[in-house]
């Protein structure tokens, strides 16, 4: 297992491989947009299945289940194939998760449910949270992989599914720190408090937050806004939540509130990064 294949390298995909070449892999990998995307040490190949036939553990770093699906298939119908597991670290949902397990299941390939959380940032600093969710002797395969792409990995079910929709759970918190933040931040503006200052005092108080201790301190005040994420993966994470709740019959009244709140950033300024969600708020 010594060579990983690696589809989707955009922002965190970019990341995550050169992870996994410093931890010692031979990386070869495809993304749609060309081979200009590929990190220093990757091996940039034609298509997925000249991925799928050089390696046995495939990772993925994709926008969506649609993306998700679309390779799998690609894997299953690639010929000469070799690859036994796919290490999923897309935000899919459950039910995505499920489904794509199962393509790939009749093909005697393995799905590693593995969606991460902590940004760009977290991936590079090796921070990053892998969540991951399949069966104990799938685990144990890509345990190395795993390790390759973040020192912290944290099992979270032995079947495809509970990690997206911990994932879920995650970015709506996530989502609805950032969005409350911003509206706090500008009530404060308003009354005459200095921002470093309110960062301060809320990162000391009650109020700390994801939102107040990271994107506030790192994006919005130094005016970066670069954390690598966009408003419409978020606006599509919020939405997959609210879905994957719905099904399940569960309370949604703080979701369909968020969900409407992202729905509208992302159809304002598309593909934006998430943290400009402020300025958007101040300007309405």
């Amino acid at each position: 297992m010594s060579v990983v294949g690696f589809v989707g390298l955009g922002n965190m995909g970019a990341a995550l491989a050169t992870n996994l070449v410093r931890a010692g892999f031979t990386v070869v990998g495809f993304d749609a947009a060309g081979g200009d995307r590929a990190p220093g040490g990757v091996r940039f190949v034609a298509d997925i299945a000249a991925v799928a036939g050089a390696a046995e553990v495939v990772v993925c770093s994709l926008p969506d289940g649609a993306a998700s699906e679309t390779v799998a298939r690609e894997i299953v119908a690639a010929d000469g194939r070799v690859t036994t597991h796919v290490v999923d670290t897309s935000t899919v949902g459950p039910q995505a998760a499920i489904a794509i397990a199962a393509l790939l299941a009749d093909v005697g390939v393995a799905y590693v449910d593995a969606p991460v959380s902590g940004g760009v940032g977290g991936a590079r600093a090796r921070t990053l949270a892998v969540m991951v969710a399949a069966s104990p002797d799938a685990h144990d395969r890509v345990a190395p992989v795993l390790a390759g792409l973040s020192d912290r990995v944290l099992r979270v079910g032995d079947r495809p599914g509970p990690a997206q929709a911990l994932k879920l759970a995650n970015n709506f918190l996530s989502a609805t720190a950032l969005a409350a933040t911003s509206e706090a931040v500008a009530f404060g503006l308003a009354a005459g408090l200095d921002l470093a200052t309110m960062l301060e005092v809320l990162n000391a108080s009650s109020g700390h937050n994801t939102a107040t201790d990271d994107k506030f301190p790192n994006h919005v005040l130094t005016g970066r806004y670069a954390s690598g994420f966009t408003n419409s993966l978020m606006a599509k994470d919020v939405g997959l939540y609210l879905g994957e709740v719905a099904g399940a019959g569960g309370p949604s009244v703080m979701g369909e509130t968020v969900a409407h709140v992202w729905a509208r950033f992302a159809a304002a300024e598309p593909g934006a990064d998430f943290t400009r969600i402020y300025p958007w708020t101040v300007g309405e």
